[in-house]
C-alpha cells in the first residue's frame, strides 16, 4: 500500500489533510479513520478526490478511480492526532499536532522532503517501474526535471515582502491626484459571515490608499443571525459605508444584486465577504483607469489566505484577456472591476447560474466590453477555507455544473458551436468540444529529406487509425539521398491516392520549403507537420479545426510531447530564454501544470510549426511564413503576423501527439549553423521589438523568462518587469 499527505493546513478548528492512497490495484478498497493521541475515534469528514496523476505513475493509465482524499476533522490546539489509512491488512499511522504541522509546513522542510523523496525506497521502486517501460534516457530526463523542482521551490510569502508596496509607496499613493477620480462601489453580499472575516475585509477596504470609493453590502443572512450590529458601527465610523439587512436569504446572484442596486459610482468592484483586498487595490485599478481610455472592464492577479489570516499562498500570476483560457477556467476571478454602464447594459447576475453566477457575468461584461485591462499585481486575498471551491472543489460539483451551462450559454451569445462542455484535467477546468461546418478538406504538409520510416510512422496512422477522413498530404521532398526513399515514395503514393510528394531543388530553408507546399495545396485548411510526428490521440484532427473554423481564429497549435511522455510543446512566451521558448518543456503528462495551464485551451502568442493548422485564407493574407528566417523563429514569426491580422492563435491540448524533435535536420552544431542561428535571433528581434521590450501579454511580468515552468521571477536576477536579456547581440551577429 502506497500514500502521501499533501497538504495539512489548520482552518478555523480544524484540520485539512489532502492526499492520495492506493494498493496494488486501482480497485484496492482504502479505508480511513482518524483517532485522538489516546485512541478515542475522532468524527471526521470524508471526500474522495480524482488523481489522474497518481493513476498515471503507478498505474500508467489513468483510471476511473478517485485515489484521493479531502479529510477534515475538528481540532483541539494542542493535542495530538492520528490518521490511520487501512487496505490490504495493513494499517498506517500519520502523526498530526500543531508542531508538526508548523514544521512540515516550513520551506526548508519542503526542500529537505523533496530530497528524501528522491532518494527513499518507494521513489526507487517508483523509479525502477519507469526505466522498465521508458528506458534509462526517459527516467535520467524525469530524474532531472524532478531535481531542478527543488530550486523553483521559492517561498511565496518571503518574495511578497519583497514585492509589495512599501510604507512609503503607499504614503505617496494617498497624496496621488489624477485626472479622473473615478468612484468606485465595492459591492459585498453577506450570508452568515463570521464577525472577525467580516471586520477583516471591512477594515482592508478603510485602508485603501485611494479615497474615493463607497461601500454597498447586501446582509441575507436569516433573522437573527444577521450583522447589523458590526455593520452599523462601521457605518456610523464611515459615511461611505451602506448597508441593507435584507431579512431572507435570496442566493447568491440575488443577494449580490441587492448590493449592485446602491451602488452610485462610476465602477462596481466585486468583492467577498470574507476576504481582503490589498491596500493599493483601488489606487491601481484608478491609475490604469487613467492610463487606458475607454476601459471598462478590469482584473487583477491574487492569491490565497488561510483561514487564520497569517498565510498567503497559491499565487495566480495571469495572463493578459484570454478568451480561450476563459473558456477553459475561470481565471479572472477576482478581483474583478466592471464600468456601471456596462454592468446595466448586461443587467447584474443571474439567479440559474448561481455557484457560478460570477463566471456568467464575467463572460457576459468581456463580451460587450470596448476595452479589458488586465492589472498584473496581487490585489486581492481570496481565503480559502472550509467548503471552499478554492481549497476542495469536489465539495461544490453543482458551482461546476453551472460553470459549464455558463460557457455553453456565452458560445450560444457569440454563435460558436459547441457540441459540449465537458470536464477537464480538474473539477473546474473545462474542455469543449465543438461542432465541425462540415468535413473541409485539410492539406497536410510535411517537408521531409530521407528517414523515411519516420514519413511513414507520421502518415500511416493518420490514414488508418485517425477519425478525420478529408485529407491530402503534399510531401515536400528535399534533397533526398537515398535510393529507398524514392521508392518509398512511389509506394505510398499509389497505395494512398491522397498522398503527393512534390520536389524542392533549392538550398534547405523551412519558409520557403513550407511555402512551396502551400502553392500544391488544394485544401482550405492547412495542417503544418514536421515528419517525427506520430499520432497518439485519434481525433486531433478535429480538435485543432474545432477552433480553426472560428472566424476570430487564425492558426492553431497541438500538445507535443517527447518519447518519454514529458512535454516538448505546450504553448510558446515570447520572451522566454530571451526571445522565444515553449512552455512546460519537460513536465511529465500526468504532472500538474501552473494552474493547469498544460492541460487548458487558451491563447498564446504563438505555437510550434511542428504541428499547427491554420487556415489558408489567413496564410495567404499574413504572406506565408517569412523566407528571411530559414530555419528558426519562422513559425513564431508567423503567429506573430497572425495576430497582427486580428486573429488569435489557439493552443488546443486535446490534440496530442508525439515530436521526436528535428531528426531530419540535425543540430546547430557547426559554427556556420550558430551563426546563421544568430543571425535570426537578430531578424526576429527587428521585426517584432515591441513585444520583446514589453513582455508577453498571454504571459505574466511576475514570473520568470530563465524557465518554462511558470516559477516566480527571481529578484536576484530578474527584475519584475524586465525582459530577460540575451547574450547574443541583435545587431551583429556572432558564433
Amino acid at each position: 500500500m502506497r500514500y502521501h499527505v499533501d497538504v495539512v493546513r489548520i482552518r478555523e478548528n480544524s484540520i485539512q489533510l489532502n492526499g492520495w492512497a492506493i494498493g496494488k490495484t486501482p480497485e484496492t478498497k482504502i479505508r480511513f479513520r482518524v483517532t485522538d493521541g489516546k485512541g478515542t475515534p475522532v468524527s471526521f469528514q470524508y471526500v474522495p478526490t480524482r488523481r489522474d496523476d497518481v493513476s498515471q505513475i503507478y498505474f500508467k493509465e489513468t483510471v476511473d478511480k478517485e485515489l484521493g482524499f479531502d479529510i477534515r476533522f475538528d481540532y483541539e490546539r494542542g493535542k495530538t492526532y492520528i490518521l490511520e489509512i487501512l487496505g490490504e491488512g495493513r494499517r498506517i499511522r500519520v502523526r498530526f499536532n500543531e508542531e508538526l504541522i508548523k514544521r512540515r509546513s516550513s520551506v526548508a522542510y519542503k526542500r529537505r522532503q523533496k530530497l528524501l523523496d528522491l532518494a527513499n525506497m518507494e521513489t526507487v521502486r517508483v523509479a525502477w517501474d519507469f526505466f522498465k517501460e521508458n528506458g534509462l534516457k526517459a527516467l535520467v530526463l524525469k530524474s532531472k526535471h524532478k531535481i531542478q523542482g527543488i530550486d523553483n521551490d521559492y517561498d511565496y510569502g518571503e518574495w511578497y515582502e519583497l514585492t509589495k508596496p512599501t510604507d512609503e509607496e503607499l504614503s505617496e499613493q494617498r497624496q496621488a491626484v489624477f485626472l479622473w477620480m473615478p468612484k468606485f462601489s465595492i459591492v459585498i453580499p453577506v450570508y452568515q459571515t463570521p464577525e472577525k472575516y467580516l471586520k477583516e475585509m471591512l477594515d482592508s477596504i478603510r485602508e485603501q490608499t485611494y479615497g474615493n470609493w463607497e461601500l454597498c453590502i447586501a446582509d441575507g443572512s436569516p433573522k437573527g443571525h444577521d450583522l447589523e450590529k458590526v455593520l452599523a458601527r462601521y457605518a456610523k465610523e464611515d459615511p461611505r459605508i451602506r448597508y441593507q439587512i435584507l431579512g431572507e436569504n435570496r442566493g447568491i446572484a440575488g443577494n449580490t444584486n441587492a448590493a449592485i442596486a446602491m451602488a452610485e459610482g462610476d465602477f462596481i468592484v466585486l468583492a467577498d465577504h470574507d476576504d481582503r483586498m490589498t491596500p493599493n487595490a483601488l489606487y491601481e485599478c484608478a491609475k490604469a483607469v487613467n492610463e487606458n481610455q475607454g476601459c471598462d472592464v478590469l482584473y487583477s492577479d491574487e492569491d490565497k489566505l488561510d483561514m487564520d489570516g497569517k498565510a498567503l499562498f497559491d499565487p495566480h500570476f495571469k495572463p493578459d484577456f484570454n478568451p480561450d483560457l476563459l473558456t477553459s477556467v475561470n481565471y479572472i476571478c477576482h478581483l474583478f472591476v466592471v464600468k456601471r454602464a456596462l454592468l446595466e447594459q448586461v443587467k447584474g447576475f443571474r439567479a440559474e447560474f448561481d455557484g457560478a453566477q460570477d463566471y456568467d457575468f464575467i463572460f457576459r461584461c468581456t463580451e460587450k466590453a470596448r476595452k479589458i485591462v488586465h492589472i498584473p499585481k496581487v490585489l486581492y486575498h481570496w481565503r480559502c477555507h472550509q467548503d471552499s471551491t478554492a481549497s476542495n472543489p469536489e465539495s461544490k460539483l453543482y458551482a461546476f455544473e453551472a460553470g459549464s451551462r455558463a460557457i455553453m450559454d456565452h458560445y450560444k451569445r457569440m454563435g460558436i458551436a459547441a457540441e459540449k462542455v465537458e470536464k477537464g484535467v480538474d473539477f473546474g477546468i473545462y474542455h469543449t468540444k465543438f461542432v465541425l461546418q462540415g468535413e473541409p478538406l485539410v492539406s497536410v504538409i510535411i517537408p521531409n529529406k530521407d528517414h523515411t520510416r519516420d514519413l511513414d510512422n507520421c502518415i500511416r496512422p493518420m490514414l488508418t487509425k485517425g477519425t478525420y477522413r478529408n485529407l491530402e498530404f503534399v510531401v515536400v521532398e528535399n534533397n533526398s539521398t537515398q535510393p529507398e526513399t524514392w521508392e518509398y515514395y512511389d509506394a505510398i503514393q499509389k497505395e494512398f491516392p491522397n498522398v503527393r510528394v512534390v520536389r524542392w531543388e533549392r538550398e534547405f530553408n523551412y519558409s520557403a520549403i513550407n511555402n512551396f507546399g502551400v502553392s500544391h495545396a488544394k485544401g482550405e485548411y492547412l495542417l503544418f507537420m514536421n515528419n517525427d510526428i506520430e499520432l497518439i490521440a485519434e481525433d486531433f484532427i478535429e480538435e485543432m479545426l474545432g477552433f480553426c473554423q472560428r472566424e476570430d481564429v487564425g492558426a492553431v497549435g497541438a500538445r507535443l510531447l517527447y518519447a518519454d511522455d514529458t512535454i516538448q510543446h505546450a504553448g510558446v512566451v515570447v520572451g522566454f530564454g530571451g526571445i522565444a521558448g515553449h512552455t512546460f518543456i519537460g513536465l511529465h503528462k500526468a504532472e500538474n501544470s501552473y494552474f493547469h495551464r498544460a492541460m487548458c485551451a487558451q491563447d498564446y502568442s504563438a505555437v510550434t510549426a511542428a504541428c499547427m493548422m491554420s487556415k489558408k485564407s489567413v496564410f495567404e493574407a499574413a504572406g506565408g511564413f517569412t523566407e528571411e528566417l530559414a530555419v528558426a523563429f519562422n513559425d513564431i514569426d508567423y503567429c506573430m503576423k497572425v495576430r497582427s491580422l486580428g486573429k488569435l492563435v489557439v493552443y488546443a491540448p486535446y490534440a496530442l501527439l508525439y515530436h521526436y524533435e528535428s531528426k531530419s535536420r540535425g543540430l546547430e552544431d557547426t559554427p556556420e549553423k550558430v551563426a546563421r542561428f544568430n543571425r535570426e535571433i537578430a531578424i526576429f528581434a527587428r521585426r517584432w521589438p515591441d513585444i520583446l521590450k514589453n513582455g508577453d501579454p498571454y504571459y505574466n511580468p511576475n514570473l520568470t523568462l530563465r524557465k518554462s515552468n511558470f516559477a516566480l521571477r527571481d529578484l536576484k536576477k530578474e527584475k519584475i518587469g524586465e525582459p530577460y536579456r540575451l547574450e547574443v547581440p541583435l545587431d551583429e551577429p556572432s558564433v
